[in-house]
């Protein structure tokens, strides 16, 4: 003999009922566990922003210094006449062909004030390894010069020996930390940017990796035989 049978509106979520088939309702129902996103292609676009402003300030740095170069005054060996503007430290650079891979010849130099007022002393070997190359201009860091009052200056150098394309001797201010500040920063930008890449991709592979790996997995246990109730 059968039971009663039970009606359910299926329009809407199934109802236990007393002596029907259905299950009761369950407590609760888990969420979808969210997603772990992958970083987006704009963190690419930063990196990338990253490395090229350090390139940009790499270069700006560069063109920084030898616009400072280029003011330097300059006097042709064996002598020649120099106008120093202020007074106070001046490093005083070789330049001749060679001179930046280190091709200086050794020579005796004086510097003795050409004009009313002007006074020099101090002269004397400059410690660090400094050197520039800006085309055909090379340079090397000789000498520092302590002016007390600015002027003209004959300079005189005995024993330089003629060079081809001409040799002089370049007055101006040091370019060291120019040079070690723009290489520094811009060097380091650069480094972070190409780091940066390299973490996006390696997040990036590693998170679709592990979706693809868990997408060729079965979901949960196969379902097994249905208990039924006898109606």
């Amino acid at each position: 003999m059968t039971g009663p049978t039970q009606w359910q509106d299926v329009t809407g979520p199934a109802q236990w009922q007393p002596g029907g088939a259905s299950s009761p309702p369950l407590a609760g129902t888990p969420g979808a566990s969210p997603r772990k996103m992958r970083p987006g292609r704009a963190w690419y676009l930063l990196a990338l922003a990253v490395f090229l402003g350090g390139a940009a300030l790499l270069v700006a740095g560069l063109l920084g210094v030898k616009g400072q170069v280029d003011g330097f005054q300059r006097a042709p060996l064996p002598q020649g006449q120099v106008s120093l503007a202020h007074s106070g430290g001046y490093v005083v650079y070789y330049e001749a062909p060679g001179a930046a891979s280190g091709q200086v010849p050794s020579f005796n130099v004086t510097v003795v004030p050409a004009s009313a007022g002007a006074s020099a002393r101090s002269l004397q070997s400059y410690a660090a390894d400094v050197n520039y190359s800006f085309g055909s201009r090379q340079g090397r860091a000789v000498l520092t010069l302590q002016v007390s009052h600015p002027g003209t200056f004959q300079v005189v150098a005995t024993g330089a020996p003629a060079v081809a394309g001409g040799s002089d001797l370049a007055f101006g201010s040091s370019i060291a930390g120019g040079i070690a500040g723009t290489a520094v920063t811009g060097g380091l930008l650069m480094v972070l940017g190409v780091a940066g890449g390299i973490t996006v991709f390696a997040i990036r592979y590693a998170r679709t990796s592990r979706r693809r790996a868990q997408a060729g997995q079965p979901m949960g246990p196969a379902p097994g035989p249905q208990v039924g109730s006898e109606v």
